[in-house]
């Protein structure tokens, strides 16, 4: 099975080379390639989001402009979420010829390494040029590749700060002073509050315990940076003594019934319009609060549970790839580049057509029509920059200046824009990541004593090969550091 996959992923990457030959070549220029003239060329485009009804009349009008401006149509695919990992990925690895797709994250990183996805600086000096006015440097230099960029990033929070967020009507219940919260350790009086008060409410609605590392992987992996101290040594945050207090504070709630039983294992999303829970944590970006309390028919109140992080995972979370099969790469680089600078298109992408899908007010502002919701509901932070789109009636008039306040007061990561190739230890990571499976979720819901499993946790992983990768993740990030200098 091995084989066939590598010999797959192989075939791909060698298509892709023949295709961007072909496309780099000065002969090879058909008015269908070239798009400047004759035929407009069609370019396809495969992103995330459960397919919606309207799609192919929004891009009736959509194209109508795309033709006008570039002499190019668009042909968007989506794929639902629970299918987008497998099929996104199948159709990469077969060399499906296609133009411009969605990724993120490691899925970014790893298909940019293995000849994928398209090089793109060159595209970015020329037919992409407006973009670099327009991106956060920090997303642009936070998703180079070995020093090359892949994709062109959501122009939306470049930082991640995870919140504790809190049901406001049992904060103003009990009188409750979400000042002193700082830690996991102060939500321990008003959780005893809301277990012995409120016997059909759940106090945390199930979260992790948070564990504060710059992570090259994600929190159930053991390979992270210190954000204080040697920030440039990479290390086993399960080792440490914060890792033990987090999940032994943790272990003391679930002890206490502050959880639900099954908290290391439940599927239970929480959804925020069900009034079951009292605290919960998660990501956070300016005004998500009105965002929140809006959807959840109640009114929600956040605090900092960190300070703003720029990290690998925050700016990679929303990209648009220019395919290595493309066999026009400068034209899918020219509509990215009028889809994030041109407020009417990227208006139309994401909210469809005014006076069908949305009305806009006198003051400029919009408001969703049932058709909308009904029939063209897309995913707005897949699609492209933020600070393009109007305000919703509802939404705060400086909103997207609190955004950039939010970006510029955010700190960097010791290991923002490292991006660490796992082949040479391929064999012990899927080992490890079988481990952490096994343990991480049952340790930082609390569920199990760590003063028994986190040792059990640690052994299993120095079995597994941790030491090794670990060494590897240094070497690569030293030689890494130091291109950077």
């Amino acid at each position: 099975m091995k084989k066939k996959k590598l010999g797959v992923i192989l075939a791909s990457v060698l298509a892709a080379g023949t295709l961007l030959s072909a496309c780099s070549s000065k002969d090879s220029g058909t008015s269908e390639q070239s798009g400047k003239s004759g035929e407009a060329y069609e370019i396809k485009w495969y992103t995330i989001g459960t397919p919606q009804k309207d799609t192919e009349k929004v891009f009736t009008e959509v194209n109508k402009y795309t033709k006008e401006k570039i002499n190019a149509t668009v042909k968007m695919t989506q794929i639902d979420w629970g299918d987008w990992d497998q099929k996104s990925q199948v159709m990469i690895n077969s060399g499906e010829s296609f133009d411009i797709i969605f990724t993120n994250g490691t899925s970014y990183v790893q298909n940019a390494q293995k000849g994928a996805f398209m090089e793109i600086d060159d595209l970015l000096e020329k037919e992409g040029k407006e973009l670099k006015e327009v991106i956060n440097p920090d997303l642009l230099e936070g998703n180079k590749v070995d020093g090359k960029l892949y994709g062109i990033p959501a122009n939306k929070e470049v930082a991640r700060q995870d919140v504790y967020t809190f049901n406001k009507r049992l904060v103003d219940k009990y009188k409750f002073d979400l000042t002193k919260v700082k830690t996991l350790q102060d939500l321990e009086p008003m959780l005893k509050t809301i277990k012995e008060n409120e016997s059909g409410v759940t106090p945390i609605a199930t979260f992790k315990a948070p564990v504060r590392f710059d992570y090259v992987f994600n929190n159930e992996m053991p390979f992270a940076f210190p954000f204080e101290g040697e920030t440039d040594k990479v290390i086993n945050p399960f080792e440490t003594d914060t890792a033990m207090e987090q999940f032994k504070t943790m272990h003391e709630y679930y002890k206490a019934g502050y959880l639900k039983e099954d908290a290391a294992t439940s599927k239970d999303s929480w959804p925020m319009d069900v009034e079951n829970w009292f605290v919960r944590m998660g990501g956070s970006q300016p005004y998500a609060d009105l965002l929140w309390s809006r959807s959840a028919k109640y009114e929600v109140v956040s605090v900092p549970a960190e300070e703003p992080t720029i990290i690998n995972d925050s700016v990679s979370g929303s990209i648009q790839a220019i395919s290595a099969t493309s066999k026009n790469p400068e034209k899918a680089m020219e509509f990215l580049a009028l889809l994030n600078t041109d407020p009417y298109l990227r208006n139309l992408v994401d909210k469809g057509i005014e006076g069908t899908h949305y009305k806009k007010n006198d003051d400029g502002t919009i408001e969703d029509l049932p058709a909308r919701i009904d029939g063209y509901n897309m995913p707005s932070y897949s699609l492209g920059n933020h600070f393009i789109l109007d305000l919703y009636k509802e939404d705060p008039k400086d909103k997207w200046e609190k955004f950039q306040e939010f970006n510029a007061s955010a700190v960097r990561a010791p290991s923002l824009g490292f991006k660490f190739n796992s082949d040479p230890v391929r064999s012990e990571l899927a080992s490890i990541t079988n481990i952490s499976k096994e343990f991480y979720p049952a340790l930082a819901t609390g569920s199990v004593n760590p003063e028994e499993y986190l040792p059990k946790f640690n052994k299993k992983l120095e079995e597994a090969g941790v030491d090794k990768v670990l060494k590897e993740i240094q070497k690569q990030f030293d030689e890494w550091k130091s291109s950077q200098k």
